[in-house]
């Protein structure tokens, strides 16, 4: 059971679609808009990282450049693509990108970081 991409030609989306099997009828479909102007398009693929090459990519000064740490709105994208990188989205990670873009400091968080920027 192959796993198709399409791109959307009314909202500009791809969508990735299970198909169950090749004689199936049913048109393809946009997930984000319903539209079934979509066309098949070649599928992306993964290339597994360890944890360690992660955190160095993240880490990684030209990913920083224009990384603003007095900016909340900046502290909190940086936050999100963190997760994102690392496999931990979830609410509790959006919660602290919140709070962080709002300005605000988490109750249960430490009031500063250590020399590597880890709490």
């Amino acid at each position: 059971m192959p796993i198709y991409e399409y791109l959307c030609s009314q909202c500009g989306r791809r969508t990735s679609l299970l198909v169950l099997s090749r004689e199936s009828t049913e048109a393809p479909r946009c997930r984000a808009c319903g539209s079934a102007e979509v066309a098949r398009v070649p599928s992306r693929f993964a290339t597994p990282r360890s944890e360690e090459a992660r955190a160095e990519r993240l880490m990684d000064p030209a990913r920083l450049g224009g990384l603003d740490p007095e900016n909340p709105q900046d502290a909190a994208r940086a936050v999100r693509e963190w997760g994102r990188e690392m496999g931990e989205e979830g609410e509790e990670l959006e919660e602290m990108a919140e709070e962080l873009a709002a300005g605000g400091e988490d109750a249960d968080a430490p009031a500063d970081l250590t020399d590597d920027g880890m709490s």
